[in-house]
Order: structure tokens, then C-alpha cells, then sequence
């Protein structure tokens, strides 16, 4: 498994977790981003600058994802792209999106899309919190040991 992560909106407290996972599970993570990143030093944490513009980082995570990836990602569209590949999707909240769960996403997304579209003003996504934070780390930990179980 490799960890690939949508670094451009991806919040410092989950790349930290990500780090420490990284080093101390022996996993391969890689940042990509259409800026330069700071990242500690380690054999299992590298970035990956991508030029910037519309979904130039989603595509680099699309072509280089394998079967039993780990994609960390709000990026519904790439989510379900990810997801049709045989990897696996977290969100920086924690919300794991499957096969099954990623239509009504899209759906929704597309919805909210069109909403907006026609004037319509919507809120942001909420305040990113504690409870956020941990309920990434925990499904991150369940994650990795379902892969390391089946692999």
C-alpha cells in the first residue's frame, strides 16, 4: 500500500498524522500539490510538484494509484475515480467513501453544483475540529490494518 495524498487542501494536523503513520508503519507517502511543500525528512515521505491549473494534481494521483492505494482526498470526482481503480478513499475527516457510497456523493455534489449555478449561495464545508482529527486517525488505523490483513 501507498498513501497518496491531495495535498493542496488537505489540513496540517492530517498531513502530521499521515507523517507519523508513514515512518512508523513503513509506508510510502507521497504529497501532491501544485506547490512546493515543506515535509520532514524520511525514507517514506516524499512530494510530488505538479504544475499548477484545473485538476493537473487529481490526474497525477489518477495515473500513478494502484489496487490497494490509499488516495486522502474531499475531492468527490476524484474520490470516485480513485475508488474505480481498486484503491481506497479517506477523507481529511475521516468519512472512508466505497463504491457504494460515492454515487450518492456525486449526486449530491453535482446537486449542490447546479444550486450554486443558479445563485443560489451555500455554506462551506464546517470549522475543521478535534473530533475531525480524530476520527481520521481512527480510521486510518482501521484501514491500514484491514489492507495489511487482506494483502
Amino acid at each position: 500500500m501507498n498513501i497518496w495524498i491531495d495535498a493542496d487542501a488537505c489540513p496540517s494536523p492530517i498531513k502530521e498524522i499521515l507523517y507519523r503513520v508513514a515512518n512508523r508503519k513503513a509506508i510510502y507517502t507521497t504529497l501532491i500539490a501544485n506547490q512546493r511543500l515543506t515535509i520532514p525528512f524520511s525514507p517514506y515521505i516524499k512530494t510530488l510538484q505538479v504544475e499548477k491549473g484545473f485538476d493537473i494534481a487529481d490526474n497525477k494521483i489518477i495515473e500513478l494509484v494502484k489496487t490497494n492505494d490509499l488516495v486522502i482526498t474531499s475531492d468527490i470526482p476524484l474520490a470516485s475515480d480513485v475508488l474505480n481503480k481498486g484503491a481506497f478513499v479517506l477523507t481529511p475527516r475521516g468519512e472512508k467513501y466505497t463504491l457504494d457510497t460515492i454515487k450518492e456523493r456525486l449526486t449530491m455534489r453535482d446537486f449542490m453544483e447546479t444550486m450554486r449555478a443558479s445563485g443560489i449561495q451555500s455554506k462551506g464545508p464546517t470549522m475543521f475540529t478535534n473530533k475531525d482529527r480524530e476520527k481520521f486517525a481512527n480510521q486510518l488505523d482501521i484501514l491500514i490494518n484491514q489492507v495489511s490483513n487482506k494483502v
